[in-house]
């Protein structure tokens, strides 16, 4: 690992702040956990790791970010068997998705070697302690999770760092700009960078990433295969719903929800028995949604109660954990959210994955680098509003031949653009290898 430097009075000012910050920071994570697991984790109260243990540790936000690491998880438990790999996650929905994955994962007979841990809060302290205690051969931050302190506590102990699916969006890029010298000692801890696209890789450069230790990987979000449960969960589904026209909003967010509900209630003036099935993006507004579609006077049957479709509603609410990908594959349709609400998108991939045409708003600064792809192969329908949006569904539902052609091209996209993973597992294995 090169020795590079920073800019470490940025990081202690930078600490200083975050102490003085403390009480907002701990009520607002006091929330954020699971029955049984101790908030001291959120202090780097680990138990430590035994002796002789190996491990691998990888580091994503919440519970999309888990989501889209699944090929990355999968792939490092088959080619590093002998090491086990901690997955944290800042939330506690981002933790049941990892615990969900270990379930799905483990091998008949042995201990799980995938396990979750919360990531410690960015104070140096508890970033030293959680180092020391965890003892990874290899640090793994996914998409855009960069804490200076916990960079700094893997390079003191000698800990090389990658990141993956690097992405910075303009946005976030924007806001980064203003802590430069902040983020410039971040990076120059960050051992390797495999960034998404050349856009991604010019931002991480402009905020002081060193040039030799960056690559495009490309995105590992084409990598993703739809599971055997997955599907298996969509045909059962779609065996319920018959013949109804169905379109799917997945990943909803506030202020999106009543524009969809609007939509769909002005799809079904011409598509009388059209289904909506309904996923918003947070757990914590499942009942509100709910309350909100009665509102609205849709009528309403919840996933979470075993309330099945067979009287045919106008919204299925998909509330349920893990279950996106298997709802996306019931529909007929997948409209993204948080691409009509300026959130900035979600994985375009997901329903594509699932062999379903996708339609998606204008906010898409998340995903730009995938939207750019899939349009150029006129795989994606894009929409200004919900007006645009509920005239593209009923034009797409009275059309099935194009309903099939923009499935057969997201699907021709997926497959030519697979190999970020092969990538991204060679460069990690350079850095095994270094160390």
């Amino acid at each position: 690992m090169a020795a590079r430097q920073g800019a470490p009075w940025a990081r202690r000012l930078y600490s200083v702040l975050l102490y003085g910050l403390a009480p907002l920071i701990w009520r607002r994570v006091w929330r954020e956990r699971l029955p049984g697991r101790p908030r001291g984790e959120r202090l780097g109260l680990l138990p430590p790791a035994p002796a002789g243990e190996r491990t691998i540790w990888l580091h994503c936000a919440s519970v999309g970010e888990v989501q889209a690491a699944r090929p990355l998880i999968e792939a490092l438990l088959a080619h590093y068997p002998g090491h086990r790999l901690t997955v944290t996650t800042m939330t506690a929905t981002g933790a049941e998705r990892v615990q969900a994955l270990r379930e799905a994962l483990a091998e008949p007979g042995e201990p799980p070697r995938l396990r979750h841990a919360f990531v410690p809060l960015d104070f140096p302290g508890a970033a030293k302690r959680f180092i020391a205690r965890l003892r990874p051969e290899l640090a793994l931050f996914f998409e855009t999770e960069l804490w200076p302190n916990l960079l700094h506590a893997c390079r003191r102990r000698g800990v090389p760092v990658a990141v993956v699916n690097g992405r910075l969006s303009p946005r976030a890029f924007q806001g980064y700009r203003r802590l430069r010298p902040l983020m410039r000692d971040a990076l120059s801890r960050v051992d390797w960078l495999a960034a998404k696209s050349d856009a991604d890789a010019a931002r991480f450069l402009a905020l002081g990433m060193e040039p030799a230790h960056a690559e495009v990987a490309g995105s590992l979000k084409f990598d993703t295969s739809p599971d055997v449960g997955a599907l298996a969960v969509s045909e059962r589904l779609r065996a319920h719903l018959g013949d109804r026209p169905v379109w799917v909003a997945g990943s909803t967010h506030p202020g999106e929800d009543e524009q969809l509900l609007a939509v769909h209630a002005r799809l079904r003036e011409t598509v009388p028995d059209a289904l909506l099935i309904l996923v918003p993006r947070h757990p914590r507004r499942f009942d509100a949604v709910a309350a909100l579609c009665r509102e609205q006077g849709m009528s309403l049957v919840r996933r979470s109660r075993d309330e099945g479709p067979d009287e045919r509603p106008a919204v299925y609410l998909g509330d349920t954990m893990g279950e996106l990908l298997a709802l996306y594959g019931a529909g007929d349709l997948a409209f993204v959210g948080g691409s009509l609400v300026p959130i900035g998108g979600h994985n375009l991939l997901e329903p594509v994955a699932m062999g379903v045409p996708v339609l998606t708003g204008p906010e898409l600064a998340n995903f730009e680098d995938v939207a750019e792809v899939l349009r150029e192969a006129d795989a994606l329908v894009e929409v200004a509003d919900a007006e645009q949006l509920a005239d593209a569904l009923a034009r797409l539902f009275a059309d099935r031949a194009e309903c099939r052609r923009l499935a057969d091209a997201g699907c021709r996209v997926v497959t030519a653009n697979r190999g970020a993973l092969a990538r991204t597992l060679a460069g990690l294995a350079r850095l095994l290898d270094a160390k």
